[in-house]
């Protein structure tokens, strides 16, 4: 495999990611009547979508679900400074994810 077909799976990878996460958040937003926010990869949890710490703690479980235990969501945060977690994007969680993934995989 060449690089730039590497790098062509990579993108799909984080793009396919990305998707899923915006379909758990989009049904979590559902849920509270949110549901009409834009979600793109700069979309902060708090301040553009307004997610509040039991909407943290539901994505949280559909992560899991979906992916397994190598993508633990409190382990992810618990690293974090306040500053960060406030402005924590979706972007940052989709890259995250994708490392934990590749990880499990042996890439």
């Amino acid at each position: 495999m060449t690089t730039s077909e590497q790098a062509a799976v990579h993108v799909a990878d984080e793009r396919t990611v990305f998707a899923e996460i915006a379909g758990m958040l989009r049904a979590i937003l559902d849920d509270v009547g949110l549901d009409d926010l834009e979600i793109t990869r700069e979309s902060r949890f708090t301040e553009d979508l307004d997610l509040e710490s039991i909407d943290l703690v539901t994505l949280a479980a559909k992560l899991e679900e979906r992916y397994g235990r190598q993508v633990n969501f409190a382990v992810f945060v618990a690293s974090m400074e306040l500053d960060e977690l406030i402005d924590l994007t979706i972007g940052r969680l989709v890259d995250y994810v994708v490392q934990r993934l590749a990880a499990a995989e042996g890439c």
